[in-house]
């Protein structure tokens, strides 16, 4: 009998094969996105230095406040739109995009396309 692996376990080793390719620096930092049933989770991260430049979620209340549902596309959409506005006033403009794992569709494309239309270059 073949065992089918959880949706958890392929995504992460995803995952990690994605953050082989790639990681953030100083110059370029990673937006890392992370789902969860009920909420959505975007930081930007300096690997070189294991340190978190910017981070934002529907957890939060300012974010929280404005959205009807906190996990749907309108929600990351959102949540795409003030990632990159805090990025930008710190002054990070371009980013690598690390998807964590998931498919490039839905509520993680929403988050990306949100971030470009923003003013954020990956």
């Amino acid at each position: 009998m073949v065992n089918k692996k959880s949706r958890t376990e392929v995504r992460m080793k995803k995952h990690r094969r994605i953050r082989n390719r790639f990681s953030g620096t100083a110059e370029r930092p990673r937006l890392a996105v992370f789902r969860s049933n009920n909420h959505m989770y975007a930081q930007i991260i300096d690997d070189d230095k294991q340190h978190t430049l910017v981070s934002a979620s529907t957890l939060q209340k300012d974010v929280k406040a404005e959205l009807e549902k906190t996990n749907n596309v309108e929600a990351a959409a959102h949540l795409g739109t003030v990632i990159a506005k805090r990025a930008l006033d710190k002054g990070i403009t371009t980013v690598v995009f690390d998807r964590g794992g998931y498919i490039y569709q839905g509520k993680v494309k929403a988050l990306a396309d949100a971030a470009r239309e923003a003013g954020l270059n990956f």
